[in-house]
């Protein structure tokens, strides 16, 4: 017997959520869901019980494909099929690990029965099973890009291409995506983010009362999971005949001259690039007044769509937070306001969820909840709070501390790269074998073969034709004769940024550009999809103010609230960037490390030699090959030239901030070059 989901119906709050998969299960064309929030808020629990309220499929019996019986994919692999009738089974929920392979996420071909055979062996992928249904990607910020790119293309097109050495296998794919992400673990690429359908922001409530139903609800499912399902049993019902029903409406509702009007002037207004929001937002209100039971498009459903598919494009750069300025839109709706259309009588349909039914103002309304507390049946949308925010410490606030400055503008930076070729996780700053890529080599596969180097196969099996008694035109091959390409690309590294906040930094003017030229070099780690952790010392002592995360807007923040002051324990910071890697080497072992100390080379503080602390923390870092730059901070006519006696002993580079401009003249080495004698002597 199959375990027991948690009822849709049953979760509390989390009205943008449900509404935006209820719309997307009514208009899959829309494109998907991206939910943002916190961990803990049930974003998994509410996607996995979706696909228990969507109707069954009628699919042709033994078709991996799940193509329909009334309509078969004349390109199916498993074809061609007859018309006719098929099976019935419920939608698949197919997830998408984070780890998953590219053969995984499309399918692989047998490329042995290719070249032998002359067979397209074809072993389908996730893509494959989620036809018809629904894909779930948790942690999509985490997926690698290509993949993410795949998925993308295949959701966009409603069909998935395989190709290898020519071999080529297509098929139909067209599913729900739905994605979840932390924020805080990174961010999805604009383009990426441009994409998904609509957006989504979820976080727990902050009202005790919901809290209480929260887990008064959750603790009597684990106690009883057939149970509570049955207890859900009537409103779930209720919900999957609302969702059959809106969906035999959508093709009768009309989209006005007026109400399109105001969804492209809202996308112009807000300078949204392209025209994929316009078509999202008419998707969307065209779906939300399916939903209400209407044939005609409101205000309020343009409203309601733009609140769900524009924020995430009106990220205008990497460190901008998503978000929607409400009395603009408002303004720019009431300013292209047409002739409304008469408003239908509320549909026949179960609980509060007919127009202006708890929907906060959206056109569509919030789906039924059944009973619970106040807050819950009024459709009370959970509250947001705020970020914390934590001042830093590393030696605490004392005399001389001063308060955090803004940073400078931001601006391009050079490249800096780690020496050598890595193999670490798929990126765009230094060298490595990597999956994709421009073809280096050839070797015998590990394993399963992904990527065939077919004039070394060809090679590798030519002398052994005549004892393998080839008689035809085709070419005897033997999965000896295989061979794997080989392919150089660019990996992603941690940056580990070693800031001195002490004393002799905090020139408001100085730390401002610091603080500045810190932030150029995020912005270049957030586009070269590196992991970026950042070190602070001041004071007594040095602090780790952001452990290393793919969350390069979490470090900006933390840059910015950054104070300044006190003395300067140099080897303090070294020494804890030290013990940061080591645990990450343990954690990571392939990708490989990139220190940036941004300092002016003074080192007052941590002992009674603090300049000799400081070379021998810093030649720790040498010693294990760690490749480091230091961005040399020192104004004025006179100037002492510690940060390179420090990057010295670092056996790395010293860069002053001017230097660090991409449009500088002066010359830069883009490789970190280690010292390689310096290394050899430590």
């Amino acid at each position: 017997m199959a375990s027991a989901h948690y009822p849709f119906t049953a979760v509390v709050g989390m009205d943008d959520m449900r509404l935006s998969l209820l719309l997307n299960a009514i208009s899959p064309g829309i494109g998907g869901v991206l939910v943002r929030g916190e961990k803990g808020t049930a974003k998994s629990t509410l996607v996995r019980s979706l696909s228990a309220l969507l109707p069954s499929l009628d699919v042709v019996a033994d078709c991996r494909f799940s193509c329909a019986p009334e309509a078969p994919d004349a390109e199916c692999p498993d074809g061609p099929h007859e018309p006719g009738t098929g099976v019935s089974r419920p939608t698949r929920l197919v997830e998408l690990p984070v780890g998953a392979s590219e053969d995984r996420l499309v399918g692989a071909l047998d490329i042995e029965k290719a070249l032998a055979e002359g067979v397209k062996a074809f072993e389908p992928g996730l893509l494959a099973q989620a036809h018809r249904g629904i894909l779930y990607v948790d942690e999509v910020n985490l997926l690698h890009d290509h993949l993410v790119d795949l998925l993308l293309d295949a959701a966009a097109m409603g069909a998935s291409h395989v190709e290898r050495e020519g071999v080529s296998v297509r098929h139909a794919a067209r599913f729900l995506l739905v994605g979840t992400m932390n924020p805080e673990e990174g961010e999805l690429r604009p383009q990426l983010l441009d994409r998904f359908g609509l957006t989504v922001e979820v976080a727990a409530s902050r009202e005790p009362e919901q809290r209480v139903e929260v887990v008064r609800r959750r603790l009597a499912f684990e106690d009883d999971p057939a149970g509570f399902a049955a207890r859900w049993a009537g409103e779930e019902a209720a919900l999957r005949e609302r969702i059959v029903a809106a969906r035999e409406l959508l093709p009768q509702v009309v989209l006005g001259d007026a109400a399109l009007l105001q969804i492209v002037a809202t996308c112009a207004a807000f300078e949204v690039d392209g025209m994929r929001a316009d078509i999202v937002m008419a998707r969307t209100a065209t779906a939300l007044a399916a939903w209400a039971g209407r044939t005609e498009v409101t205000s309020d459903d343009v409203r309601q769509a733009a609140l769900l598919a524009l924020p995430h494009r009106r990220r205008r750069a990497p460190f901008d937070a998503p978000g929607l300025d409400e009395d603009k839109l408002d303004e720019t709706l009431e300013q292209f306001k047409g002739e409304e259309p008469d408003e239908d009588p509320e549909p026949d349909g179960p609980g509060d969820g007919g127009p202006g039914g708890g929907g906060g103002g959206g056109g569509g309304g919030i789906p039924p909840q059944g009973e619970g507390p106040a807050a819950e049946r009024d459709g009370a949308a959970p509250e947001e709070s705020p970020a914390p925010t934590s001042a830093p410490q590393g030696g605490g606030s004392g005399p001389g501390e001063r308060a955090a400055v803004k940073a400078g503008e931001p601006f391009r930076t050079k490249m800096l790269s780690v020496p050598g070729l890595g193999e670490g996780a798929a990126g765009r700053r230094s060298r490595a074998r990597t999956a994709h890529g421009r073809t280096t080599g050839a070797t015998r596969p590990r394993g399963a073969l992904t990527k065939l180097h077919l004039a070394a196969t060809v090679q590798a099996a030519a002398p052994h034709q005549k004892a393998r008694g080839r008689s035809g035109p085709g070419l005897v091959v033997r999965r000896d004769d295989l061979r794997q390409a080989t392919r150089e690309g660019r990996e992603g590294n941690l940056v580990l940024f070693v800031v001195d906040a002490s004393g002799s930094m905090a020139a408001r003017q100085r730390m401002s550009a610091v603080k500045g030229a810190v932030l150029s070099l995020l912005l270049d780690a957030y586009q070269r999809r590196d992991k970026v952790g950042l070190v602070t010392f001041r004071g007594r002592d040095a602090e780790v103010a952001l452990p290393p995360t793919s969350s390069v807007d979490a470090a900006a923040a933390r840059l910015e609230q950054l104070p300044t002051g006190g003395r300067t324990p140099l080897s303090a910071g070294l020494l804890k960037a030290h013990d940061v890697l080591r645990v990450e080497r343990l954690r990571d072992p392939s990708r490989r490390p990139l220190l940036v100390v941004v300092t002016d080379g003074r080192a007052t503080g941590g002992g009674k030699d603090p300049v000799g602390l400081a070379a021998r923390a810093a030649r720790l870092h040498a010693a294990e090959g760690t490749a480091a730059v230091v961005v040399d901070c020192e104004t004025g006519p006179v100037r002492l030239g510690l940060a390179g006696s420090l990057a010295r002993d670092l056996g790395g580079t010293a860069v002053t901030l001017d230097e660090l401009r991409a449009d500088s003249i002066a010359g830069l080495v883009r490789n970190v070059q280690g010292n390689s004698s310096t290394r050899r002597a430590a």
